[in-house]
């Protein structure tokens, strides 16, 4: 029953798609993207002789988490060619001219055929999905022809329908993989006692990628020029409600502080808007010119990727999300030893409860709570130096799965 509601599911999650597209930008590439997936599938693989792993990331955020293992396993094994797929279009739209794979795709939405009809084009010698990537039917028939699958940076929760009395069809799923790698023992513990033994804790990959991209990034002239030898307060991946937070905190704070506020999605009605409560006191990145840009107390990013080097420039960051569907990525900013500060929802995030507990984040629900936990730091810099050492500290001690993966993968290839 479980699992005719799951195609149910899935068939209905489709045809919404089809539904909302000509009104929903995002489902409209989501759509316009599996268009004609088999044939493009069919063209790319009709000659390859090569052997294939294929990667499968939801979105941006798992290609991230799961970019070291596949550059890594890329250069360890050049004989292989790599597929690289994606369920969203934050994911493919970015990456889809990633040149660390031979093929990137859309996948095709999870029925029985699609899976058949995939697997038999592709035919991986390995499959490796990213963290929350559970699909039924590719599961299955990866499992059926003895293809090893494996996740890699999972993490499970107490609540998850995986591990209630009537999620015996999910539990099932999850033993289709061949070995799952969590990044933390909660999540092992969980497996083992649901009869899921094929596990090993890892950690989590994205440690790996932060301090990759931590080594290699460059310094951003313009932001350079803005900063003027005063502290910078980096508001990554913002949504309308941390705005809204965080405004009366940058009004207040705008002269002895410099802010940069990176919106998580880019919408020109939202900058707008921003500007005008802003009251002049900000400039837009694509506007700034290097002469005049010092004068402004607020830099609004207005691109798409510069975040992980605009912490770099940071004395302090709050990252987006926690007020609404979830936490986003705060290791890129503890990799350079800020003091953190985001909203209540962080729960899902082991990472996030880690810099919690050891002091270096801080959840706040108010701009009144945001003014209590900041201000005996700003004004006490041996306590921010502190925190900063324990930031960078954690990320390094937390890094490593990659290696532990890779030497697991070497028996499954």
């Amino acid at each position: 029953m479980s699992k005719l509601l799951y195609q149910v599911g899935v068939n209905f999650y489709s045809l919404l798609l089809k539904g909302i597209a000509p009104f929903h930008a995002k489902a409209a590439k989501m759509v316009a993207g599996r268009l004609n997936i088999f044939k493009q599938l069919e063209a790319s693989f009709k000659e390859n002789q090569d052997p294939v792993v294929w990667f499968h990331c939801a979105s941006l955020g798992e290609f991230e988490q799961g970019r070291p293992l596949l550059e890594k396993f890329a250069a360890t094994y050049p004989g292989y060619k790599i597929l690289l797929t994606f369920f969203s279009p934050s994911g493919y739209e970015i990456r889809k001219n990633y040149p660390g794979a031979h093929y990137i795709f859309y996948l095709p939405l999870d029925n029985p055929a699609n899976a058949k009809r995939f697997i038999n084009l592709v035919k991986p010698s390995l499959a490796i999905f990213v963290k929350y990537e559970f699909w039924f039917n590719y599961l299955n028939q990866l499992h059926q022809r003895n293809i090893p699958v494996i996740s890699v940076s999972a993490i499970f929760r107490p609540e998850q329908i995986f591990f209630k009395p009537y999620g015996g069809f999910y539990r099932n799923t999850l033993n289709l993989f061949t070995h799952i790698f969590t990044q933390n023992q909660l999540s092992a513990d969980l497996l083992q006692t649901a009869g899921i033994s094929q596990v090993t804790v890892a950690g989590d990959t994205r440690f790996d990628r932060v301090l990759q991209t931590a080594a290699a990034v460059k310094a951003i002239s313009l932001v350079e020029h803005f900063k003027a030898d005063k502290p910078v307060f980096v508001i990554g991946s913002s949504w309308p409600h941390d705005i809204e937070v965080l405004l009366p905190f940058i009004k207040k704070y705008a002269g002895a502080i410099k802010f940069i506020i990176a919106p998580h999605e880019i919408h020109e009605q939202e900058l707008t808007q921003l500007l005008s409560h802003l009251e002049g006191k900000a400039i837009r990145f694509s506007k700034a010119l290097t002469p005049d840009i010092a004068n402004y107390p607020v830099l609004l990013i207005d691109n798409i990727g510069m975040l992980s080097s605009l912490y770099s420039h940071g004395t302090y960051a709050y990252i987006g999300g926690a007020f609404g569907k979830g936490l986003h990525n705060t290791l890129e900013a503890a990799t350079f030893g800020l003091p953190l500060y985001f909203g209540p929802s962080y729960q899902k995030f082991q990472e996030a409860i880690d810099l919690v507990q050891l002091g270096v984040a801080f959840p706040i629900q108010s701009t009144t709570e945001l003014e209590d936990v900041f201000t005996p730091i700003y004004q006490n810099q041996e306590k921010r130096k502190a925190i900063s050492e324990k930031a960078k500290t954690y990320v390094q001690n937390q890094a490593g799965a990659t290696d532990i993966i890779l030497h697991h993968v070497k028996t499954l290839i």
